[in-house]
């Protein structure tokens, strides 16, 4: 069977409160092996880490999504740090802008981001991003404050192709999720996933949300088991034998991460 790792989800969520057991499970069966479970503000960061001390197959990062940090102060990050000593969290993130939807201004999500990323240079930790309709000022912050070396991904990747070849002058990786299945929503990503070059690919769920196709037309609740018809679209697409993608693609995540493949 493939070994799978869904490089991004949220199974701190209380939507898997009643059936956790049966989630993992049901991942496990479709070759699932490692999970990482991805905070977004203090209260999810603690619940994670609490989640990867009883289940081997958990790693997680830390860190305040943009949607969030209208809450952010230096003592919330403290805490964040602190938290970040516990050897199952691998990543600080995720963090970035997000302009679309404007639950925090922009002048606090700049802040904060640029915040995050010096503390993740000070802690030598890879950066989970999430960006959606900056234009172009993701990329500019990132340019001036991303260090030579350093390591990240860009979370469930929806930009154009000028973005991904941006991300990838950066030493980027690209995170692609269940979009990349559904008929009109992913025609533009299934272009761009070709051009991706394999060393720099990885595959989430990004769960609970963005299900893919074809669980989508049974459940609107998204999980890692899910990964696979990630990992088996992009590989029709790329005309690659799944076996050996999902191998490069598992390869990847643990590089990306400092993970050991044991």
């Amino acid at each position: 069977m493939m070994k799978l790792f869904d490089s991004h989800c949220h199974l701190d969520d209380r939507s898997y409160k009643n059936d956790f057991d049966k989630v993992l499970h049901n991942a496990r069966q479709e070759g699932v092996e490692k999970i990482m479970v991805v905070g977004i503000t203090q209260k999810s960061c603690r619940l994670a880490v609490e989640l990867s001390k009883k289940n081997p197959e958990i790693y997680v990062s830390v860190g305040i999504h943009p949607h969030d940090v209208k809450d952010c102060t230096e003592e919330v990050l403290i805490s964040l740090k602190k938290l970040a000593q516990n050897k199952k969290v691998k990543a600080w993130g995720e963090i970035g802008l997000d302009f679309n939807r404007m639950f925090s201004p922009r002048s606090l999500q700049e802040k904060w981001f640029i915040r995050q990323l010096e503390l993740a240079d000070e802690l030598g930790f890879p950066l989970i991003f999430h960006e959606r309709d900056s234009k172009g000022r993701f990329f500019e912050i990132l340019k001036d404050n991303f260090k030579p070396g350093a390591k990240g991904v860009v979370h469930c990747f929806s930009g154009n192709r000028r973005e991904l070849s941006n991300y990838l002058s950066l030493g980027l990786y690209i995170g692609i999720t269940g979009i990349v299945t559904i008929e009109k929503r992913g025609e533009h990503l299934r272009k761009l996933v070709t051009g991706i070059p394999s060393d720099r690919l990885l595959i989430e769920t990004d769960a609970p949300y963005l299900t893919p196709a074809p669980q989508k037309n049974h459940t609107k609740r998204n999980e890692p088991a899910f990964v696979k018809s990630v990992l088996m679209k992009i590989a029709e697409i790329r005309g690659e034998d799944p076996e050996k993608l999902a191998s490069i693609i598992w390869d990847n995540t643990h590089r990306v991460y400092g993970i050991s493949d044991s």
